[in-house]
């Protein structure tokens, strides 16, 4: 019985040592550059077509979030690209928002 105990002990331990020697990878620190942030401008292909799947609620948020104000008439054309009119910087302009959540402002 000892034997079978020592036997287990042992496997277990492998197991164990298997385990802890086992390292997770870091995930990236950075976003694609393809995709604009907070603190980086959209690309210069901005806004691209494509699949929207943003409701005009969550694009009047993103928009907001960016810092523009009074966001008005958004409108998804046909390539899927909500566009509008808003203020930022006490100027008013036409926006748009793109699948990948970039937002240009002309």
């Amino acid at each position: 019985m000892l034997k079978f105990g020592t036997t287990i002990l042992a496997l277990a331990s492998i197991g164990l040592g298997a385990a802890v020697a086992q390292t997770t990878p870091t995930p990236p620190t950075s976003k694609p550059s393809s995709v604009a942030t907070s603190t980086t401008p959209a690309p210069a292909m901005a806004p691209v077509a494509g699949a929207n799947s943003f409701t005009e609620g969550q694009a009047r948020k993103r928009l907001e979030d960016q810092g523009y104000t009074n966001v008005t008439g958004l409108k998804k054309d046909d390539q899927s690209i909500w566009r509008g009119t808003a203020t930022k910087g006490g100027a008013s302009m036409a926006v748009a928002l793109d699948y990948q959540g970039n937002v240009v402002g002309k």
